[in-house]
């Protein structure tokens, strides 16, 4: 069995490889992607226990190594600078650092979802920047009509005489064009949030988190999804405090 540890960046990932007594087995630096990944493996063999530090893409390579037959964790980045805090924070000294945590069964290992789980809080994800954009637009349209002390309703405006009304409101011709605008892009979004949320509500409606969640005033059935596939599984927080500061 050996023990590596994985410290992944953006073009390349440094690497270190222990062995159970912590002798030193091998070390170098790959390149970050796929090629990379199969490289390593090769050279390592499939005994292996790997520790690498959560970031963006930590889940892509975790999966790519265990299929591979590694026994991999993910380690909260915070938790590993409390449990070894170093001077000198070198690439190399990280994956040295890694390797020696799993090899001492000291990782701060994260709760990881499923590739399912991870899958619907992306599509919940995508949801929420689509209707984020969307209030963004209803937000700058209620903006330009106060420097001119207007205030039509988002509804009004999108009817066919909308831009008459502001026109005969008193809106320079820029203003209302920059209405126009954002109301296209409302159109835009609202024909990609329509489908996405026929789409997820099924979800809600099957989820007893999502169900029970959605009894809270103020919380719709895809805002209570959407809580409750953040949150994933509730077991992992030792204290309501924990889930309030997650």
């Amino acid at each position: 069995m050996k023990y590596v540890g994985l410290d992944w960046a953006y073009r390349t990932a440094q690497w270190c490889a222990l062995s159970p007594r912590g002798e030193l087995v091998g070390e170098g630096r790959i390149a970050a992607d796929r090629d990379g990944l199969a490289r390593l493996v090769l050279e390592l063999g499939d005994e292996v226990k790997a520790c690498v530090e959560m970031m963006s893409g930590a889940l892509w390579v975790r999966d790519q190594l265990v299929a591979c037959g590694w026994q991999v964790e993910v380690a909260d980045a915070r938790k590993v600078k409390t449990v070894a805090p170093l001077a000198a924070k070198t690439d190399k000294v990280d994956a040295r650092l890694l390797a020696e945590l799993s090899r001492r069964q000291l990782v701060p290992a994260l709760w990881l979802p499923s590739l399912d789980e991870r899958a619907l809080r992306e599509r919940l994800r995508r949801r929420m920047h689509l209707v984020r954009l969307r209030t963004s637009a209803k937000g700058r349209i209620f903006g330009l009509q106060t420097q001119w002390g207007i205030r039509i309703s988002v509804r009004r405006l999108r009817r066919p005489d909308g831009m008459t009304l502001l026109e005969r409101a008193g809106m320079p011709a820029v203003w209302r064009r920059s209405i126009s605008e954002c109301l296209a892009l409302i159109d835009f979004l609202d024909a990609r949030i329509a489908p996405l949320d026929a789409e997820l509500r099924p979800f809600a409606q099957a989820d007893p988190r999502a169900v029970l969640l959605d009894t809270i005033p103020g919380v719709a059935e895809l805002l209570a999804l959407t809580i409750a596939v953040e949150i994933g599984e509730i077991s992992r927080f030792a204290r309501p405090e924990k889930l309030v500061s997650y």
